[in-house]
């Protein structure tokens, strides 16, 4: 039986040490961090852990509408994503995972770009 890249790296208590180093990073960033003001941070670990553990191949799906909703209201253009793209892909990265599988993570993630970057800027 194959082995999803969720079970490879940890499941949830090691994936959710990656996005809380991640949000670190993202709430020092000029470009993203203003995005993250007034937000209860635990919550959006929480569901970023699990949006991230869905393109891994763990037990959640969200569908791209769901993605669209909920960043409906935050006008991210394509400079921010690509913030928020280049300082996961670094987390990763220092958390060990393979290159392959970082880049299919990343894959994931930009193949999603149409659902979570608002406007005419996808």
């Amino acid at each position: 039986m194959a082995v999803t890249l969720f079970e490879k790296y940890g499941g949830f208590a090691n994936l959710s040490k990656i996005i809380m180093a991640f949000y670190d990073k993202a709430i020092d960033s000029d470009v993203i961090g203003p995005f993250f003001d007034d937000i209860d941070m635990r919550r959006l670990v929480d569901h970023q852990t699990k949006f991230i553990a869905s393109v891994m191949g763990g037990p959640v799906a969200y569908a791209d509408d769901t993605l669209r909703r909920v960043h409906a209201t935050l006008a991210i253009d394509r400079g921010s994503f690509d913030e928020m793209s280049r300082l996961l892909r670094e987390t990763l990265q220092e958390f060990r995972l393979e290159a392959a599988d970082v880049d299919m993570v990343m894959n994931e993630i930009e193949a999603r770009a149409p659902a979570i970057i608002s406007g005419q800027d996808r």
